[in-house]
């Protein structure tokens, strides 16, 4: 028919997104108690690795996650990641570090100033860091990483 045009539809492959997906959480038992962290990075290409390390000293949750968050920003720096989608369950970390919230009335941390600057200093190197906050269900693997490795101490 006369002006009508025939619509092809092409399939194109397009590269693995450059960015690296963190799933981080921490733990501590007691609340505060002996601090334990998981971490599942996985790289553009596929590629997985897990942390799961028991800490030395006591400290609250929101250390733990912090701890956590630092571990797997280092495992992405040894691996060469430039680019990083973080997945946490902690509401904490996300008023602390996401910019989003930063102009928000925040609690201060002063234990964890330091610790928290160090951080922030390492995110700002990074070509882009996304957020997204999940649910703990959804954070399984980073979660019983954490758990694995405090309870393993108090065996």
């Amino acid at each position: 028919m006369p002006g009508r045009s025939k619509v092809h539809s092409v399939l194109h492959a397009l590269p693995p997104p450059p960015f690296w997906i963190l799933h981080v959480d921490g733990s501590a038992m007691p609340n505060p108690g002996h601090m334990a962290i998981g971490a599942v990075l996985t790289g553009p290409d596929g590629t997985r690795r897990e942390l799961s390390e028991s800490l030395p000293g006591v400290g609250c949750n929101n250390e733990a996650e912090l701890r956590a968050l630092w571990a797997g920003l280092c495992l992405m720096a040894q691996s060469g990641g430039n680019e990083v989608r973080i997945y946490t369950d902690s509401q904490w970390l996300l008023e602390q570090l996401a910019p989003c919230t930063k102009h928000k009335h925040l609690r201060p941390t002063l234990r964890l100033a330091a610790c928290l600057d160090q951080v922030r200093e390492r995110l700002a190197t990074l070509a882009q860091v996304q957020w997204r906050w999940i649910p703990r269900r959804c954070n399984a693997d980073a979660d019983a990483l954490a758990r694995h490795a405090n309870l393993a101490v108090a065996a």
